[in-house]
């Protein structure tokens, strides 16, 4: 009895570990560059959480990987992939901005430096393990064993130069505060973080602010870009994404600007019909939600602030 105990253990935990697989599958967008296109669903048990795009570029001297993924789990399995694929050491993570699907795969690149923009790492080391957390409680076991670990080197703005690749480094804001993109000059290829989503709504928690992030879109498309890769979609080489990016962004703005001069309370903004245009997009209501209950206070008190201001009143400019 106890060696059947014993087998259906091995054979059912064996099971159990295989459905923990996220098979990884690099696909190749240019010359040594290598794209993980995660799901546009939300966080679930189903997904384990791979909702993110991740990506690798093959130099010279190794290999530069953008993003670490959701968990310890996916981090090993990118760097398994990684060598598969190209048969070469990894030499550096880039970090695009704190979120847990971006980072939380960083234990499996703890031998290599990890770089980021000073405030992604400041935002990292305040918010890293309540985000984990939650990330435990949104997946479950796919984030076994995951923990928080830190950028070891400091990112700005400038150019990298990495086995052959020079790499544009910029330090946007209009995401988190902090959000590093990356433009490969030798291909054209540009990772955009989340300042771009495509054919996914976008998400708002820690944005300073809409018009920021529309300032960083119109730097990003000014750059020489030949193929965009989003923090969440599909990639594109035409302007699509910036388009969309903008459209929604302005829609999201009109809406909550209406509402304050007509007194509107957040519960009828987050029932506002999402217009024919967006409605394939996902995660849209999802996303209106909850863009809504972070950002209507901000443009409340903006209108409350204008109110105050008696006629003939001195205020500044």
């Amino acid at each position: 009895m106890r060696q059947l105990l014993l087998l259906a253990a091995l054979l059912f935990g064996g099971a159990a570990q295989a459905d923990f697989d996220y098979h990884l599958q690099p696909r190749q967008v240019a010359e040594g560059t290598w794209l993980l296109e995660g799901s546009t669903d939300n966080f679930a048990r189903e997904n384990g959480g791979d909702i993110v795009n991740t990506g690798f570029i093959e130099t010279d001297d190794g290999v530069v990987v953008i993003d670490s993924g959701p968990s310890r789990r996916y981090g090993e399995a990118l760097r398994k992939v990684i060598g598969e694929t190209t048969g070469k050491p990894v030499k550096l993570l880039l970090l695009t901005h704190h979120h847990p699907d971006h980072v939380l795969g960083n234990q499996a690149f703890a031998d290599v430096p990890i770089a980021a923009l000073a405030g992604t790492r400041r935002l990292l080391e305040e918010q890293g393990d309540d985000l984990a957390e939650n990330m435990y409680r949104l997946v479950g076991d796919w984030m076994r064993g995951t923990e928080v670990v830190l950028p070891t080197q400091t990112l700005e703005a400038g150019t990298l130069d990495v086995g052959g690749h020079r790499l544009r480094l910029l330090a946007l804001s209009g995401h988190t505060g902090a959000d590093l993109a990356i433009l490969d000059e030798n291909t054209g290829v540009l990772f955009a973080g989340d300042i771009v989503f495509y054919q996914r709504a976008l998400t708002t928690p820690g944005t300073p602010g809409l018009e920021v992030w529309l300032g960083d879109l119109d730097t990003l498309q000014r750059l020489p870009w030949t193929l965009i890769v989003p923090g969440h979609g599909p990639v594109a080489r035409d302007a699509a994404p910036f388009d969309q990016m903008r459209d929604y962004l302005g829609w999201l703005d009109a809406l909550m600007r209406k509402g304050v001069e007509e007194g509107a309370d957040m519960n009828e903004l987050i029932r506002a019909p999402i217009p024919p245009r967006f409605a394939a997009i996902s995660l849209s209501r999802y996303e209106l939600v909850r863009s809504v209950s972070h950002l209507y206070p901000r443009y409340e008190q903006r209108g409350l602030s204008k109110v105050s201001i008696e006629p003939g009143e001195p205020h500044a400019q």
